[in-house]
């Protein structure tokens, strides 16, 4: 089982359409794949139609006894099931608080999941906190959707810097940039800087309103749009994930 968690330091990189479009692609191609939405917004939940009254409260997932197959619904898609966001006010500081006595606590949660899943996608929130370092424990691969601008290159750096303050393996670190304009002068430039570090991906997500619209449709893009750009980009950038998790 392969857990690969979709984080970024900041909200508003794209980050919630790349899990939502990688974990169907991944289970498109026929691999047993849950997605977790631990992000407070609850986003993935909303574009997988999946009502938030029907979801467990956040601290039976997570306490020393979870059992998380009772938390596991599925989607309108085969081989793809979810644990939604619960959508109640105090999940995310009840989950905070819960991962402050072990930064291992996730990844033992999600033991119970081995022989039942080939990948494991988990939306997380931003920021830095005891559920962000227990998520990067547990994940075999922390993949970030970088915005190509100056604030995004300093936001990279930071969490870099987190993963070496922490004793993080920083391998697990992988980027690829997204909401991508190669009009402008500045994207160009930083992708090209960026590039140099192994970390990147060389797949990009363009800047598109087919993106965008996954708020209307909710479905992933594959649905709704499958011979357009954005959604020819996102298969591109998970033939390019999945060769790299399982060459």
């Amino acid at each position: 089982m392969v857990t690969i968690a979709l984080y970024n330091l900041k909200g508003g990189v794209g980050k919630t359409a790349s899990c939502v479009n990688l974990a169907y692609l991944a289970a498109k191609d026929g691999y047993k794949t849950l997605l977790w939405d631990i992000d407070p917004q609850g986003s993935t939940t909303f574009y997988y139609k999946i009502k938030n009254k029907d979801a467990q409260g956040i601290k039976k997932l997570i306490s020393k006894d979870a059992n998380l197959e009772s938390a596991i619904m599925a989607t309108d898609y085969e081989n793809l099931e979810i644990i939604p966001n619960d959508n109640s006010a105090k999940s995310f500081d009840v989950m905070v608080e819960e991962m402050k006595g072990s930064k291992t606590r996730l990844k033992g949660v999600l033991k119970q999941l081995e022989n039942e899943y080939d990948f494991v996608f988990i939306d997380c929130p931003p920021g830095f906190s005891a559920l962000s370092e227990n998520i990067f424990n547990a994940a075999d691969i922390v993949l970030m959707p970088i915005i190509p601008t100056t604030l995004s290159v300093r936001t990279y750096t930071m969490v870099k810097d987190y993963f070496k303050e922490k004793d993080l393996d920083g391998s697990k670190m992988m980027c690829f940039f997204t909401m991508t304009d190669l009009r402008k002068n500045m994207h160009n430039e930083i992708m090209e800087y960026l590039h140099k570090d192994k970390r990147f991906f060389q797949t990009y997500i363009p800047y598109l309103s087919d993106v965008e619209k996954m708020g209307i449709h909710r479905r992933p893009i594959e649905e709704y749009a499958k011979s357009s750009l954005a959604a020819l980009s996102y298969r591109d950038l998970w033939t390019e994930i999945k060769e790299g998790v399982l060459e």
